[in-house]
């Protein structure tokens, strides 16, 4: 598992990517914290990268918060995007009137769908079908968030499969792990100062 020098850290994130707030540090803070007891992360170079790459995504997808968020829209939005009768909400395991809504996009990468939170249910023994607010719980965001990256669970490709021992990291169409290339080269290049700063911080 990985330790990091703090000092080192926050000296590399301001370095790369500017100013920080006592916000943003007590957020990466906790994610720092959360990853120093992530065995799933052994410490390795590969390790490292695709840490890299989830904290780029993580940046992204919560408006640069480093905080489990809520997807954008209402209710309308939601079941006309996700509902049980589109095609969207099909592939996303919805069966009933209002799983649009109920299962919207929460957390670091914004967990989907009644299948999806299925499988959260699974690996953090909350259950979020009737609780699915939780998902934007920290601890559990971050288990789940990891977890969907590794497995597969947002579009079925896997970090392994674009950041793997011996080869230089495909950080542009790892994107499709989460979303298509939907700004695939801006957060390629979250993950390369990511990387960096990482390198740099690690004990």
């Amino acid at each position: 598992m990985f330790t990091f020098d703090r000092k080192k850290f926050f000296d590399g994130y301001r370095t790369r990517f500017g100013p920080i707030t006592q916000d943003l540090v007590d957020a990466l803070e906790f994610l720092l914290s959360q990853i120093e007891q992530d065995n799933r992360f052994a410490g390795t170079e590969t390790d490292r990268r695709q840490l890299a790459y989830c904290l780029a995504t993580f940046k992204w997808e919560t408006a640069h918060t480093m905080k489990p968020i809520d997807e954008h829209g209402g209710p309308k939005y939601f079941n006309s995007r996700y509902g049980p009768q589109t095609k969207v909400g099909k592939v996303l395991g919805n069966t009933k009137a209002g799983d649009g809504a109920l299962f919207h996009g929460r957390g670091y990468v914004q967990l989907t769908g009644r299948r999806n939170y299925s499988k959260a249910k699974a690996l953090t023994g909350v259950d979020l079908l009737t609780e699915p607010d939780r998902a934007k719980n920290p601890e559990l965001a971050y288990r789940i968030a990891v977890q969907g990256m590794i497995e597969g669970w947002f579009t079925g490709r896997k970090l392994s499969q674009f950041i793997k021992d011996g080869q230089p990291p495909n950080y542009e169409d790892a994107r499709t792990i989460i979303n298509g290339h939907d700004k695939a080269t801006n957060i390629a290049d979250l993950a390369r100062r990511f990387n960096e700063v990482l390198q740099a911080a690690i004990k």
